[in-house]
């Protein structure tokens, strides 16, 4: 099922995949859109459920609630996008926010606006978010990035700490934040966020602080174009991903392809393709 609606002066259509209304949209077109509210002084949030976050927003109506307030709701999953297709609503691609952290930086070096990285492991050396941030220097010339935290274990319930970062963010005054510590933690200090930075944007990116700064690897390109990321994270943390793919996710992405399925035949229409 599909809908067309204006939001911002912007026509978005949305698609409902599992119960979720997603955007219609390609890496390319988040970016523009970014990039035109920004010039015209508006903020917003990014939301990047896959099928974890899908199976979450079933069980809690809080973390339902941080999808729908999104600004822009993509699709970080490629079996998402193979449900929207049997059930005749195609979205136009997998919109990773692991790809987004690059896409938008990069247009942040070329309209001279300013990034602020929050997430990943602290301690060490050098904290991770601040390790993220060299690498997106170094390879992006010309992008400014004004903050890297990464903050410790508990800070969002602890609201000295939490008050002391919004300050911190208010006083950089960034343009785009990142956002990488995992949903719906991320999405709650985003609301919180977001209220003194209203013409900021804010992308939740879960673990794409990490890939950035090198403390994960993402899986080969070929890997993520076939749908078999997670393939690749569950051969590289069987520990710590074996429950959530297989035992919590792999049920939830079976059903949601067969009800889909099921859908579009029910319609007497083939699978929906996108040129």
């Amino acid at each position: 099922m599909s809908d067309t609606t204006t939001r911002s002066g912007h026509t978005l259509t949305r698609v409902v995949v599992g119960g979720l209304a997603f955007d219609a949209v390609t890496q390319a077109e988040v970016v523009d859109r970014v990039r035109a509210e920004l010039r015209r002084g508006r903020g917003g949030r990014i939301v990047t459920p896959n099928v974890d976050i899908l199976r979450q927003t079933r069980r809690s109506p809080e973390s339902r609630d941080h999808v729908t307030a999104g600004d822009l709701v993509v699709a970080d999953g490629a079996p998402l996008v193979w449900a929207s297709r049997l059930a005749g609503s195609a979205l136009p691609e997998r919109v990773a926010g692991s790809d987004l952290i690059w896409s938008l930086s990069r247009a942040a070096a070329e309209d001279g606006r300013r990034v602020f990285l929050l997430g990943g492991a602290p301690g060490g050396d050098r904290a991770t978010a601040a390790r993220a941030a060299d690498r997106l220097i170094a390879t992006l010339p010309g992008l400014h990035v004004v903050g890297a935290c990464s903050p410790p274990m508990g800070f969002d319930a602890d609201p000295a700490v939490l008050r002391s970062l919004v300050d911190d963010m208010v006083s950089a005054r960034p343009d785009v934040v990142f956002v990488g510590l995992g949903f719906p933690k991320q999405e709650r200090v985003i609301a919180r966020l977001a209220g003194a930075l209203p013409r900021a944007w804010f992308l939740g990116c879960g673990a794409a602080v990490d890939f950035v700064a090198g403390n994960r690897r993402r899986a080969p390109r070929w890997m993520q174009r076939g749908g078999l990321e997670w393939l690749h994270r569950l051969a590289a943390e069987p520990r710590r991903m074996f429950t959530r793919y297989m035992v919590h996710d792999a049920p939830v992405a079976a059903g949601l392809l067969l009800s889909s399925g099921m859908h579009g035949l029910r319609r007497g229409g083939r699978p929906a393709t996108r040129d």
